[in-house]
């Protein structure tokens, strides 16, 4: 779960902020096609989205992306938000602010020859395009989507797998690659992968089950073969606050401004410098037994208190941890194995991860963090989370049980298509 890179030590086996495990360290446009699809299916309502998301969480957004003043609601109504633009240099589901109920989607084209698949994908592309284009701006094929308050607050994400990308030699970047297995990985084949991935975010579950819908139906109708789903969500959290994961503590409290971004998550400047890499984790919870540690424990496992999200060594959530500050006894305010110190950026040449996670609930003992880093080259995500799989603290109350990679395609400027760049 590495969701927390912060200032840390140039390097592990120097810099006497960064000791060895076991050491003095404190405890552990396009037109929509097949209306037809798109209005009559009804076979795949989204279901189980979770607890609690009526409410706008998370507010925050990367680089431009705050919403708009509120519009006019209904009489004793609070305002309705604005909808957030589908057209732009990058997709919605990176700009626009993190909606509270999301939706992930994998699918698979059946293989076929070269031109045949390019087809099937350039078709689904400009079918997803029209769609997603269209309910954002107000006019959705279906009426399920048209709110009394204007167009539905909605965002989304496309992204290619690296087995679609290698089987059509599309020219993605050379860093798109799966990670390796790491230590304690129990990741289900059948919840990871995938040729296709999209996420689908609304401001509210009504309209995400609607859309899911009506994606899936442009899918299938262009030859996809649906591989995985699964629904998150995020906790009422007023606009710009960090929301908190199932353990209780905020999650995402550093990520890049728009200068580390550049160099970080968005690619090179070229034909790829509006899109990035998604690497993402299906990470199961123990909320039961890391609730039962000492709150002393588990703020020493994260590096941060509870309340505030201060670090340990600070007085407020952004404040910098000082990963050299020290105890009387001379232990580690920060111990070396805090889920702060090891997910540094110092670590690691300074790189940067842009995380949007979300919570999941699909069971009593089944419920956990739906991690989404967005990097430039997933070695990034490597480095980092092989140094938690050594030594994190957390460890024992994580497993990660699905895995995912994606090139997420560059926006689709007003006039054009996703994918329009990539697929000519």
């Amino acid at each position: 779960m590495p969701t927390e890179p912060e200032n840390a030590p140039p390097s592990e086996n120097a810099r006497p902020s960064d000791p060895p495990a076991g050491s003095a360290a404190g405890p552990p446009v396009g037109a929509p096609g097949r209306r037809r699809a798109l209005l009559t299916a009804g076979a795949v309502l989204a279901a189980g989205l979770g607890a609690a998301v009526g409410e706008l969480a998370h507010g925050g957004s990367l680089h431009g992306g705050s919403s708009s003043p509120g519009r006019r609601g209904s009489a004793g109504a609070p305002p309705a938000e604005a909808a957030i633009p589908f057209h732009g240099a990058r997709q919605s589901g990176l700009t626009g602010p993190q909606l509270p109920a999301t939706r992930l989607l994998a699918f698979d084209l059946p293989p076929n020859s070269p031109a045949a698949e390019r087809a099937s994908l350039r078709t689904l592309l400009a079918d997803w395009t029209g769609l997603l284009s269209a309910t954002a701006a107000g006019t959705p094929p279906d009426p399920r989507l048209r709110g009394d308050d204007g167009p539905p607050r909605t965002a989304s994400l496309v992204g290619l797998g690296p087995a679609l990308a290698a089987r059509l030699a599309l020219a993605v970047p050379g860093g798109l690659a799966e990670p390796p297995a790491f230590p304690g990985d129990r990741l289900d084949p059948a919840r990871g992968g995938g040729d296709l991935l999209l996420q689908l975010s609304a401001a509210d579950p009504w309209t995400l089950a609607v859309l899911t819908e009506l994606a899936d139906a442009a899918a299938r109708s262009a030859g996809a073969v649906p591989r995985w789903s699964q629904s998150g969500f995020l906790p009422p959290t007023r606009p710009g606050a960090t929301p908190r994961n199932l353990f209780g503590f905020k999650d995402g409290t550093a990520n890049p401004d728009e200068d580390a971004a550049r160099q970080w998550v968005w690619g090179p400047p070229g034909p790829h410098e509006n899109a990035t890499v998604l690497v993402y984790r299906r990470i199961r919870m123990d909320t039961a037994a890391f609730a039962a540690l000492p709150a002393e424990r588990q703020e020493a496992a994260m590096g941060r208190r509870a309340a505030d999200g201060a670090p340990l060594t600070g007085t407020a959530e952004h404040d910098e941890p000082d990963l050299y500050a020290k105890h009387p006894d001379g232990a580690y305010v920060i111990p070396a194995t805090a889920h702060v110190r090891l997910t540094g950026p110092r670590l690691d040449g300074g790189a940067r991860m842009l995380r949007r996670g979300y919570g999941y609930d699909d069971a009593p003992d089944d419920r956990g963090l739906l991690f989404a880093a967005f990097v430039r080259d997933t070695a990034q995500f490597t480095r980092v989370q092989s140094r938690l799989a050594e030594r994190d603290a957390l460890n024992p109350f994580l497993t990660h049980t699905a895995s995912a990679v994606a090139y997420v395609l560059p926006g689709a400027p007003p006039g054009t298509v996703l994918g329009a760049q990539l697929l000519g």
